[in-house]
């Protein structure tokens, strides 16, 4: 049994950083509005690219993309050809599956796929189309990490409009989706059964559990239908962990990763004898990441390999 352990969004180490533009900035330089986001662009994916190269360095092979590398990419009025450069992912992209990486990305707060409105599950699509044309450009096996969204004017009418809008999609769209629980609305067993509904692979948000869970859950019992979503599949089941700020702020992120309550989610998943990847959600990102390495190589006996938590 193999733990993978990755970080989201741009390292903290390096000076690279990935821009955006927002839409009021585009209309203010008008002809001048292309030639920008040219700039920006190729400014992002040499970042992007040297991003990559730091991953490989340092032997991370799980990681979390920004989704702000194409900016204004969703929005329908934006008449911009964002494949110019599919030249420069698809160098970026031989990178990734040189070194055998695992991509994914998380869209913000604007993608809500069951909302009421539908210009607002209109634009959701546009996002998710968006997010498939950078897996395709990178020609990579990418899945985009959604949540089930809002839940008006009922629970039950916001899931039936969740599984509607999935079943419209196209095949190449519904490929890339993987499902998470939320820590407010949309418990681990709401988010389960649309799952195991639609055969969506299921990623399980620790954290939010841990803040958003009905007193029968049991994540043991579980945990196996939640591996189970991931069959046939050709990723490892996937997993996210984060440590709350403090008592009081227990939904915000923490900048670290608590290494105790991280070696006690370890053995909850070492009964399922599977290869998992556990994606870690601080706000220390990489730095997060390389101490809770050095904390479990002195503090627990696990065998580590090139970032890899290794059970016998």
């Amino acid at each position: 049994m193999q733990i993978k352990l990755g970080y989201l969004g741009t390292p903290l180490t390096l000076e690279e950083k990935i821009h955006t533009m927002t839409y009021s900035k585009y209309q203010k330089l008008g002809n001048m509005a292309h030639q920008e986001l040219d700039k920006i662009i190729l400014t992002n994916l040499h970042n992007f690219n040297k991003i990559i190269d730091y991953n490989i360095e340092n032997k991370v092979s799980f990681y979390r993309m920004t989704h702000n590398i194409l900016p204004l990419a969703s929005l329908k009025n934006i008449n911009y050809d964002y494949q110019k450069y599919e030249l420069n992912w698809k160098k970026i992209g031989n990178k990734i599956k040189k070194n055998k990486m695992r991509i994914d990305a998380h869209p913000d707060h604007f993608l809500v796929f069951n909302s009421q409105k539908e210009e607002v599950v209109e634009n959701s699509i546009r996002i998710l189309e968006n997010h498939l044309l950078i897996f395709k450009m990178l020609d990579i096996n990418g899945k985009v990490i959604l949540h089930l969204g809002t839940n008006l004017p009922s629970k039950e009418e916001a899931l039936k409009r969740f599984q509607e809008n999935f079943l419209k999609l196209r095949d190449e769209l519904k490929q890339i989706i993987i499902l998470e629980n939320d820590d407010k609305t949309y418990t681990v067993s709401d988010t389960l059964k649309v799952c195991e509904n639609l055969h969506i692979p299921m990623v399980l948000d620790y954290h939010h559990f841990n803040c958003n869970h009905l007193k029968k859950e049991k994540i043991v019992n579980l945990l196996p239908r939640i591996i189970k979503t991931w069959e046939n599949n050709s990723l490892n089941p996937k997993m996210h962990f984060s440590s709350p700020k403090n008592s009081k702020e227990k939904r915000t992120h923490h900048f670290y990763i608590d290494y105790r309550s991280f070696i006690k989610f370890l053995n909850l998943l070492k009964p399922l004898n599977i290869d998992i990847d556990i994606m870690l959600e601080c706000k220390g990102k990489d730095e997060a990441l390389f101490k809770l390495l050095r904390q479990l190589k002195h503090y627990k006996p696990f065998k580590l390999k090139k970032n890899i938590i290794i059970f016998d």
